[in-house]
């Protein structure tokens, strides 16, 4: 929109304002700096991953990272967006609107941890306030576990 002097809220729009809608629309939806510190730790460790990626084709939902061999999905979640049970703060504008948008993606958060773990896929998902270290840690773990288990039923058909 080129010109946001005379720009107004739609009725029942989640921008109350014009602030409100640059600060909305300037939220990453990723490449977030966690995404980025976890993904340089994973990096220098020597693994390989596809950055937000579909893990299931006919799945429209995307991991931050996805090990597409071992199956294993990602998620780092925003602490506001997804529900943090020790961060989440209910907005004090339009809360109706914005805590039913949180509950929506804390309910389809679920939804994708089920079919993904019904498919075989391992789905680990941290919180944004986790330190970068300790998720790497607990990734490159389940990614050598994972390895490890598929090479002893390759090496036993």
């Amino acid at each position: 929109m080129a010109d946001d002097t005379n720009w107004a809220a739609p009725q029942g729009s989640w921008a109350s304002s014009e602030a409100r809608r640059r600060n909305m629309q300037a939220i990453r939806s990723r490449d977030t700096k966690p995404e980025w510190l976890i993904r340089r730790l994973l990096h220098a460790q020597g693994l390989r991953y596809r950055v937000a990626a579909k893990p299931l084709p006919d799945l429209r939902r995307t991991a931050d990272l996805v090990f597409r061999p071992v199956k294993i999905a990602i998620f780092i979640d925003g602490c506001y967006w997804h529900g943090c049970p020790e961060h989440y703060v209910p907005p004090k504008t339009n809360s109706g609107y914005w805590s039913h948008k949180v509950a929506g993606n804390m309910a389809r958060d679920l939804d994708t941890n089920q079919r993904l773990s019904e498919a075989g896929w391992l789905v680990l998902r941290f919180w944004e306030h986790e330190p970068s270290a300790e998720c790497a840690a607990k990734i490159t773990a389940a990614v050598k576990r994972r390895r490890a288990h598929e090479r002893k039923n390759r090496g036993s058909g």
